[in-house]
């Protein structure tokens, strides 16, 4: 396993992070002796961070890691979220108090590693969307999510970095936030490059460089796209949640970059992994797992180490041509 550092924080962190999701959903969907061999094998093979949700299973995974950290022989870094209800932003400390502590009740802590803002950011807010004032004015999300971290409720702080990418950009430079989830995939690698004219997708646009700039940390989220680039096998879990896409529309852009890519970099998610981890601006790479052998195989990707340069250049002339197969 090799260690990145975690923006300013100076933590020092594997490049895989245990996913606590629903999509992959070990944590929520298998049986207790699957979720504890699971997260004894990634804490043995140097994974030394888990991030979870209350809205995950709709509290399952955290209840789970509740007792299923109680059992492990380390203790990892772990993560957990707050999600506002997007009507109720005239009491938006109360509500971060209360879910941090119902959180911290499920999990069995006194305190986590770092608490994470998980809304969008939009220009304006939305059904479950919340504007940048939101999160920067006096007595908005981040002077919340601040005192928490007074109160030692958390380490850090961090954010979700969906939404609208000058938005979340302004809230980036604020340099409020020492983490960031950041959306990074071999289909929509946005956050990162600046894309061909003729590729589609929600644009990211300037989002890890705002990171970057801030000394926040980037957390890669959905790297296998809920589970779309991993396989063509659907599992009934795969929610899109970036514009500019569908189900269908991923899985023809996947089509084609393994078109470009053929079978010699691994599986198709040890594949996508490399590319994730070819970037060195990110501290680590979220990834969801299924069952036991998802987790095997992602550590056998993250082994085999980045990408080559020719595989590279072969995604640009894919982004270049608009996911078009390339023959």
């Amino acid at each position: 396993m090799q260690y990145r550092t975690f923006g300013r924080t100076g933590l020092q962190v594997s490049e895989l992070v245990f996913g606590g999701g629903w999509v992959g959903g070990v944590l929520i969907h298998q049986d207790d002796a699957t979720k504890l061999a699971t997260l004894r094998r990634a804490m043995t093979a140097g994974i030394n961070w888990i991030d979870t949700a209350p809205t995950y299973g709709k509290c399952q995974s955290e209840q789970a890691l509740g007792w299923l950290l109680k059992e492990l022989d380390s203790t990892p870094y772990l993560s957990t979220k707050v999600y506002l209800d997007a009507e109720q932003l005239h009491d938006i400390g109360g509500q971060v108090e209360r879910s941090v502590h119902e959180s911290l009740r499920r999990l069995h802590l006194e305190s986590v590693d770092v608490l994470i803002l998980h809304n969008p950011i939009e220009p304006t807010r939305g059904a479950s969307a919340i504007a940048a004032d939101d999160v920067l004015r006096a007595q908005g999300a981040a002077d919340a999510l601040q005192r928490m971290r007074e109160q030692k409720l958390t380490r850090h702080i961090g954010m979700t970095a969906l939404g609208d990418a000058a938005s979340i950009r302004q809230v980036l430079s604020s340099g409020r936030f020492d983490a960031a989830q950041v959306y990074y995939n071999v289909l929509n690698p946005s956050a990162a490059l600046d894309m061909p004219a003729r590729w589609t997708g929600h644009d990211f646009n300037g989002v890890i460089a705002a990171c970057k700039a801030a000394g926040t940390a980037v957390m890669a989220i959905r790297v296998f796209a809920a589970g779309v680039i991993a396989s063509d096998v659907r599992h009934g879990r795969e929610v899109v949640i970036t514009r500019d896409a569908d189900l269908t529309l991923e899985e023809r852009r996947a089509q084609a970059v393994f078109a470009a890519l053929g079978k010699t970099h691994g599986t198709r998610a040890q594949t996508a992994l490399r590319f994730v981890l070819s970037n060195p601006d990110l501290a680590c790479a979220v990834i969801g797992l299924a069952e036991p052998a998802h987790l095997e195989e992602a550590l056998t990707g993250a082994a085999l180490g980045p990408l080559p340069g020719p595989a590279m250049q072969a995604l640009q002339a894919v982004y270049s041509a608009g996911f078009e197969q390339i023959r």
